[in-house]
């Protein structure tokens, strides 16, 4: 297992790995940040507190202590996704990190309320239908990134 550091482009090229990294990390962190606020944690609730992966923390450490939880699980994986720039593991292990949350968060297109527009039928997307598709591309991004680091650490 090599750590070697992400080659770089050639002269006068931009990385776009770079921008990509740099985008998923900012998410991340911003989201996992609003983790920490009272109204994140209430508007998490409503499509958390049913779901089975999600749904055994509200008992047992309540609203705000269960999207804490959550909001550490984000930002440690922007961490490490950060840090995959220099260190191809860490942003393995990010990248990882990154595709279970979003794979998490789109399966909640089979069990939240307002995936589909009311009076309408699929694809037309409600209120919560349009801000889960975003994910698609954010998990297309971890993804990408995880590749990397795997060709980048030679596994």
């Amino acid at each position: 297992m090599t750590f070697a550091n992400d080659p770089a482009p050639p002269t006068g090229r931009l990385d776009a790995r770079a921008f990509l990294r740099a985008g998923i990390v900012l998410i991340l962190l911003w989201f996992g940040y609003m983790k920490f606020l009272p109204y994140e944690a209430e508007g998490v609730k409503g499509i958390a507190e049913t779901y089975w992966l999600f749904g055994w923390m509200y008992p047992l450490i309540g609203v705000q202590g269960a999207s804490i939880v959550i909001g550490v699980l984000e930002i440690t994986a922007g961490l490490l996704i950060a840090l995959g720039g220099r260190f191809p593991f860490a942003g393995l292990v990010g990248a990882l990190m990154g595709v279970a949350t979003f794979v998490v968060t789109l399966s909640f297109f089979f069990t939240a309320p307002g995936i589909v527009a009311e009076g309408y039928a699929f694809p037309a997307l409600g209120g919560t239908g349009q801000f889960l598709a975003k994910d698609i591309g954010l998990l297309a991004i971890c993804l990408y990134l995880l590749f990397d680091a795997q060709n980048r650490l030679e596994l």
